[in-house]
């Protein structure tokens, strides 16, 4: 089913028309595939990276789209739709762009092109095996040499791990605490930065992450991203605008199991007509139906205060966890209105369902954005 959407210009019209062009031609025959096999895939994103839609929030001066987050995140809906493990993974590089989009120096922000390109695909590597929801606590440390930054330590479930070209690496640089951590960005090929096994998922299994261990690592000096001390401030920016992402493709998620269980519900009939005309049934479509209504309002929400450059932390918490939490109970829902049929991978509703829960997890889980709502209630 095509939502109608109130879009700001006719180009957004298009864009979302393209997207949903490449969903069909590009995405929607492959997902099964890739997943069931594990693979990432990396030739998809290219392809999505030409047609301009890895870099659509930023300025076209820098090799953008220069689209407003509203946009944005409408297209990741729209993928999410059909390929989870694609919008996951254009909502971490869009992510992975920013340190150097709003933080590098004038030669770091030449890389801009080819990452805004999809020429070259971002990791964001803030969290530990011990330090997850608490990344000011990560122990990663850079030592400062004369010519490079050399960094040991570990980083986990990090997104494109073993795929990406560059890496956003958050280090301990000084003391203890938010302010003595600093941005570095390293290149896939540096010696010492060092992949491992991708990590054995419930869904997202094209899009799987991994560990990076850091036996000491030299990045350059000149790739410190922003300055010494200032990376936690950085990664906090960065994951205020990768919730709304998350969000949207929790969304989309939704909306797909939602249009899936609709059509399922006018063709299976059981005593004499289809099972959508059971009260029963039809009120949990209704429900369904306007639960993604709230969440993509809440989401739209928080991207215009965002593109209106008005604060919108708390609102991106806000629909990062209604958001989620409506695609877990959509989702499920759907594998019930199948019944036996939605228990079985022959339905995506079952990979959807399995799908559904890590997006209640990553970009801060449901319970750091309830304490991130409660302290600005709570002033």
């Amino acid at each position: 089913m095509t939502v109608d959407r109130l879009l700001p210009t006719p180009e957004a019209h298009d864009l979302l028309d393209l997207t949903r062009e490449l969903a069909t031609r590009e995405l929607a025959g492959k997902v099964d595939d890739f997943e069931a096999r594990g693979e990432f895939p990396r030739e998809a994103l290219r392809t999505l990276g030409r047609s301009g839609l890895l870099g659509l929030p930023y300025p076209e001066e820098a090799g953008g789209a220069g689209q407003p987050y509203e946009v944005y995140v409408q297209v990741l809906e729209v993928l999410a739709g059909t390929w989870l493990g694609i919008a996951e993974a254009v909502s971490v590089h869009t992510l992975s762009c920013l340190p150097v989009a709003f933080f590098g120096t004038a030669e770091q922000r030449k890389m801009l092109p080819d990452m805004l390109g999809g020429e070259t695909l971002g990791a964001f590597a803030l969290s530990e095996p011990q330090g997850g929801s608490d990344a000011a606590s990560l122990t990663t440390r850079a030592v400062a040499e004369p010519d490079a930054w050399v960094v040991t330590g570990t980083k986990a479930w990090i997104t494109h791990g073993g795929q990406a070209d560059f890496y956003n690496l958050f280090c301990r640089t000084g003391g203890p605490g938010p302010k003595g951590i600093s941005c570095l960005l390293a290149d896939a090929a540096t010696p010492g930065l060092l992949p491992q096994q991708p990590e054995r998922l419930m869904g997202l299994r094209s899009s799987a992450p991994a560990q990076i261990v850091l036996e000491e690592a030299r990045v350059p000096r000149d790739r410190l991203v922003g300055a010494e001390g200032e990376g936690f401030a950085i990664a906090m920016k960065a994951l205020d605008a990768g919730r709304l992402g998350i969000a949207a493709c929790a969304v989309g998620l939704a909306q797909g199991a939602l249009d899936h269980a609709i059509g399922y519900a006018r063709e299976r009939e059981q005593f004499g007509q289809p099972i959508g005309r059971f009260q029963g049934l039809g009120f949990m479509l209704a429900d369904m139906g306007t639960q993604i209504s709230a969440a993509r309002a809440l989401l739209l929400n928080a991207a215009r205060l965002k593109d209106a450059g008005r604060p919108f932390s708390t609102e991106a918490a806000k629909a990062k966890l209604f958001a989620t939490d409506v695609a877990m109970r959509v989702t499920t829902d759907a594998v019930q209105i199948l019944g036996g049929a939605g228990y079985v991978s022959d339905h995506p509703v079952e990979r959807w369902f399995r799908e559904a829960k890590v997006l209640q997890i990553v970009e801060g889980t449901n319970q750091i954005q309830r304490m991130v709502i409660a302290r600005s209630l709570l002033g």
